[in-house]
């Protein structure tokens, strides 16, 4: 094969080419006309050249150099191609209408340069005209005009340039203005107006870019995916979009109390590696003494850039598509996100025309060339187009933009346009450390500890929530939408920024797959209960607990949690509880009655006892979530479901039907007339091992797991008996001087509702003594 290949291309060498090809032969012909006719019409035109020479030399001075490399450029393009090449390649240049104006605007600076250095002489008369009689208004032209050039030829990044600078100016000068003590108040204000003025182009064009129009050209998009993962064993083998599935660790036996954590060997390089980080980043300590994970057991975004070409042609599909059918309309504002993209459309106007003749001055009708009378239209009346007119070709909008489905808002809350939501080509990918990083994260967690980070909107705006005001909440969606993703979400977020002593779970799987990788954390009460049986005695239990610390509550003149563990010792506050179901179906077969009467019993009344539900579940009907337990869920999420009858279930309208799945979520906030649309957060299999290791290696002295069955036999003993357990305890609060809820429970290896009791009951004896 090597030989015959070789021949090959010797037989083609061997081929000799003529070295005047029939395209040279015109080009010579062409030249030597052009010589002929320079000859014939010589004289003439000897004294046209050297007028225009002159003309050009006494306006442009050495500038006139530049016509002549212009000139040399454009006839050696003409000899290199052809006639046709040549004029399609001047066309499509001639297309960059923002080069050419800065090409113009970079030789005016140049002509006013060489006039500021050698006169009319260098610069010519444009060059003195620009820099007029002052050097110093000579030089600020120049660099206006350098400006200018940038601006019209790289507009974003001269912009960027600018903010970088300016906000360097502002922080130079807020170091002066907190120096103001030393140098006066007169001068510290002075410089602190200074550091204002000077910040004010990056604060304006951070609120707007305003170089780019938005009502023809669309600014440069970026959003957000995760990095490669290729470094990392333990990685999933995709990361393009959150998918449901099985959680593939190994067995953790969550019967017995002590429960080991087994990382992998790629999860100890991963932790051994972000050693350096954590020591250069102080950790955060709660009052208990645990220690709070860094976000660099998360993992970082990278950005990607949509073409703006792409969402320029997609708007013009959009207004062409409407205008097919009669509805006038105009794309005005294009909000990207990391799933769809929301094109702005501005309703046009309904015309009505009539037919009048033409006539001059004089009342004559006006004929045209075949003698009949000229006709013009002229409009008679508008309306505004209706936006139910836009919202019914919602499947003909589809089909011009070959989307498998769209979604049009009307209108846009708080905005004059209708939302058009279109599918991106490449989805982007939303993760939870990009979230908690941003401000609305980090404000939202400094009024609660139950800030939870959702997604991001159709506009890449960042969502947040908080759970204690919600304070419940639904997730609902079919197989592999992405409900067991935004669980995992959700748990991870309140992980990172709660201990033991301020957060508790119960977790409760009947799958028994999709909540046991968080089996070793210490913040649960129990292991994850997968039998249907003992998550009915959780929600007994939980029942109880609501009821006891209700009790605590009045005893102490509290209305809520927060008023009783105000100013309280660590050892003494009442943690927040969080239930989490993640599938109500498989439940409500085994027993509807007591689990729909203990749900709603629980949403009632459990938020000022800090008892939260986040209940999921992938089959909204009417028998699994009943009208009762609808009216005591405000907050819920719904993901990709499979009809309209599912939708209208879980939110009291449609949309959910048409989502594209894989994290693509309507959210209905309690104070939101209408769901929200969002791109749920990612978190990977190796980001959840990571948090969960982090968490076991704090495991202090194991405390039994609570027994529910157990503590039903012994919530109220019979007759008024004591605890079997008081006078232990006694013994050990005559051994230390402070005692806890806790302390107890390692103690005297016991569940936290008794060790709670046991306290209660340790008070109530020494209320006893000390009174009359």
């Amino acid at each position: 094969m090597g030989t015959h290949f070789r021949g090959k291309l010797k037989r083609r060498s061997q081929v000799r080419r003529p070295f005047i090809t029939p395209r040279l032969k015109w080009r010579f012909a062409l030249l030597a006309v052009v010589l002929g006719l320079l000859v014939w019409f010589w004289p003439p035109l000897t004294s046209v050249i050297s007028d225009a020479g002159d003309w050009l030399g006494d306006t442009f001075g050495v500038g006139v150099v530049l016509f002549g490399a212009g000139l040399g450029a454009l006839l050696w393009f003409a000899w290199r191609e052809s006639i046709a090449s040549f004029f399609r390649r001047l066309a499509r240049y001639l297309r960059w209408w923002n080069r050419w104006l800065s090409g113009v605007a970079l030789f005016f600076a140049l002509s006013g340069l060489l006039a500021l250095s050698g006169g009319e002489d260098w610069g010519g008369r444009l060059g003195e005209n620009i820099v007029g009689d002052s050097n110093i208004l000579g030089g600020l032209a120049v660099l206006g005009l350098v400006f200018a050039a940038s601006v019209l030829f790289w507009p974003r990044g001269t912009f960027r340039r600018l903010r970088s600078l300016a906000l360097a100016a502002r922080a130079g000068a807020l170091g002066l203005w907190r120096w103001r003590r030393k140098v006066g108040p007169a001068l510290g204000a002075s410089l602190r107006c200074i550091s204002h003025i000077i910040s004010w182009p990056g604060r304006l064009y951070a609120k707007q870019p305003f170089h780019i129009s938005i009502a023809r050209r669309r600014p440069r998009v970026v959003t957000t995916v995760s990095q490669s993962a290729a470094k990392m064993e333990a990685s999933p083998p995709s990361r393009a979009v959150p998918v449901e599935g099985p959680a593939e660790t190994p067995p953790i036996d969550i019967e017995t109390p002590a429960i080991s954590v087994e990382p992998s060997p790629a999860m100890v390089r991963m932790t051994q590696e972000l050693g350096d980080r954590k020591q250069a980043v102080a950790p955060e300590i709660t009052l208990s003494g645990w220690q709070l994970p860094s976000l660099e057991l998360l993992e970082r975004t990278a950005d990607i850039e949509f073409s703006p070409a792409d969402i320029e042609r997609r708007a013009r599909l959009i207004e062409d598509a409407l205008a097919s059918y009669g509805v006038e309309a105009k794309v005005v504002q294009v909000n990207p996100g990391p799933t769809v993209t929301q094109f702005g459309v501005e309703p046009g106007w309904d015309r009505k025309y009539k037919k009048v003749v033409e006539k001059d001055q004089d009342s004559r009708v006006i004929l045209d060339s075949n003698g009949s009378p000229k006709v013009k239209l002229e409009e008679i009346s508008k309306t505004r187009i209706k936006v139910d007119r836009i919202r019914s070709l919602e499947n003909d909008i589809a089909l011009a933009l070959a989307a498998p489905s769209i979604k049009i808002e009307a209108p846009v809350p708080g905005k004059p346009m209708v939302g058009i939501e279109v599918p991106n080509s490449t989805m982007g990918l939303v993760t939870l450390r990009g979230i908690v990083e941003g401000a609305s994260f980090q404000k939202q967690r400094s009024k609660s500890k139950l800030a939870m980070a959702l997604g991001k909107g159709v506009g890449g705006e960042e969502i947040v929530a908080d759970l204690a005001k919600m304070p419940h909440l639904l997730i609902t969606g079919a197989t592999g939408s992405g409900k067991t993703v935004c669980l995992n979400a959700i748990i991870c977020c309140l992980l990172l920024h709660n201990g033991p002593d301020d957060l508790r779970f119960i977790m409760i799987d009947p799958k028994h797959v999709e909540l046991v990788n968080f089996g070793s954390v210490p913040h649960l009460v129990t292991p994850v209960i997968n039998d249907t049986e003992k998550a009915v005695e959780a929600l007994r239990w939980l029942q109880r607990e609501m009821d006891r610390r209700y009790r605590k509550l009045a005893s102490a003149g509290a209305r809520n949690i927060e008023g009783y563990n105000r100013g309280r010792q660590p050892g003494e506050t009442l943690p927040q509880l969080v239930l989490l179901i993640d599938e109500l179906a498989d439940l409500m077969m085994a027993a509807f009655d007591e689990v729909e009467r203990s749900i709603c019993r629980l949403a009632q009344m459990s938020r000022a006892t800090g008892i939260h539900l986040v209940i999921a579940t992938q089959r909204p009907s009417v028998d699994v979530i009943s009208g009762l337990i609808k009216a005591n869920f405000p907050t819920r999420i719904s993901f990709a479901v499979t009809s309209l009858v599912d939708s209208r279930t879980i939110l009291d309208s449609s949309g959910a039907e048409k989502l594209l799945g894989r994290g693509d979520m309507l959210y209905l906030a309690t104070d939101a007339s209408r769901p929200k649309r969002l791109q749920g957060c990612f978190v990977s299999e190796a980001e959840i091992e990571r948090l969960v290791y982090f968490w076991g290696g704090q495991r202090r002295e194991e405390a039994a797991p609570l027994e529910f069955e157990e503590d039903a036999q012994i919530a109220y003993p019979e007759g008024g008996a004591a605890d079997p357990l008081l006078e232990a305890a006694r013994r050990l609060v005559r051994e230390h001087k402070h005692v806890s809820t806790s302390f107890l429970q390692r103690r005297l290896r016991i569940g936290y509702p008794r060790a709670a009791r046991l306290i209660d009951q340790l008070e109530e004896n020494t209320s006893g003594k000390e009174g009359p």
